[in-house]
């Protein structure tokens, strides 16, 4: 009874700091690219390295108080869980790779389609998500939490939906062909945001290894794929400006929340599921908005976006509704 009210507090903690985190994280990103700066803005391809970054040191440091703060401790921890373990480890490449891949669809997708397409389509996430969960985690839904997943997809395009529909002059001249092809890329995308957030799943709560352990792998496999952004896209930007050029205090206040985002969302998984995470996720959607019109004002509601956040939320409570099964009496 204490271990299921210890996991339960776990569990809806962990939402909560997700929300916050991500609601803190949307409205210091959208202030630190609307600042007047001197000198060229920060490359994001730096930060998500230096992101990657702080969450090895951290979790380190977690698994140096796991270990009593002793050094030699956390070194053979260290050793034992990921150098000697390589298969265990590799496991981590399938979900790294596929969020770097997905990195680069969504930028494929975004060249390729209007806003109003995109946000529609790529909402898809999801469904795929919770297909994922059934397949891979043997996941069961009732009719209920089918339903509050489609009315939240339908809430957060409502909440994204833009206000302003005119299209980009680069996107009034494209083919079928081309649109065909953003479409692909953001459906890929979808399927592998589903896929990449279950597998992880299944590998923290199947295995014996420590969330900060898998962490730190996962962060391994991202830091190289980080740096290889870097320099693929970068490159020459770095060779003149430098690796941290247009950095001030709101870029590592970012870096921070992104990094102390990767954290939370590993809990959640943890202790919660992706489902969860996708109901948190469009949750801090409509607090950040609202929070830009109070207090940034630069962003004006439409009817839509409450009509969507009204969805959001039924969807939310919809979700947790607790369907009774039919008991049948048999006779004997």
């Amino acid at each position: 009874m204490l271990r299921s009210s210890v996991s339960t507090h776990q569990k809806y903690g962990s939402l909560g700091l997700l929300v916050l985190q991500t609601t803190t994280l949307v409205l210091t990103m959208r202030y630190s690219r609307t600042q007047q700066a001197e000198g060229p803005r920060y490359l994001a391809s730096s930060a998500v390295v230096c992101t990657e970054l702080l969450k090895i040191a951290a979790c380190t440091l977690l698994i140096f108080r796991d270990n009593r703060f002793s050094v030699h401790a956390m070194n053979q921890t260290l050793w034992d869980e990921i150098v000697s373990k390589p298969l265990e480890t590799l496991k981590l490449t399938i979900p790294s790779g596929i969020y770097t891949l997905q990195n680069n669809l969504l930028y494929v997708a975004l060249s390729h389609l209007d806003a109003a397409t995109y946000q529609v389509t790529y909402q898809l996430k999801i469904l795929t998500t919770a297909l994922f969960s059934v397949s891979l985690l043997g996941k069961r839904l009732g009719n209920y939490q089918w339903l509050s997943l489609l009315i939240l997809m339908t809430g957060v395009v409502l909440v994204q939906w833009p206000s302003d529909l005119t299209l980009v002059p680069e996107l009034e001249n494209l083919s079928a062909g081309t649109q065909f092809m953003g479409l692909l890329a953001v459906l890929v995308a979808c399927f592998s945001s589903g896929f990449a957030g279950v597998y992880f799943e299944k590998i923290l709560k199947e295995s014996k290894q420590c969330v900060w352990i898998r962490n730190i792998q996962l962060g391994l496999f991202g830091l190289a794929f980080g740096l290889t952004g870097v320099f693929a896209y970068d490159g020459d930007r770095v060779l003149t400006g430098g690796f941290l050029q247009g950095y001030n205090s709101i870029t590592w206040i970012v870096v921070l929340l992104q990094a102390l985002g990767g954290l939370v969302i590993a809990a959640v998984i943890k202790y919660a599921d992706n489902i969860l995470k996708g109901f948190a996720t469009s949750i801090s959607i409509i607090l950040s908005s609202l929070i830009s019109y109070f207090w940034l004002e630069d962003f004006d509601p439409t009817r839509l976006f409450f009509l969507g956040s009204v969805l959001v939320i039924t969807a939310t409570f919809l979700y947790g509704f607790d369907q009774k099964p039919v008991v049948s009496s048999n006779v004997a």
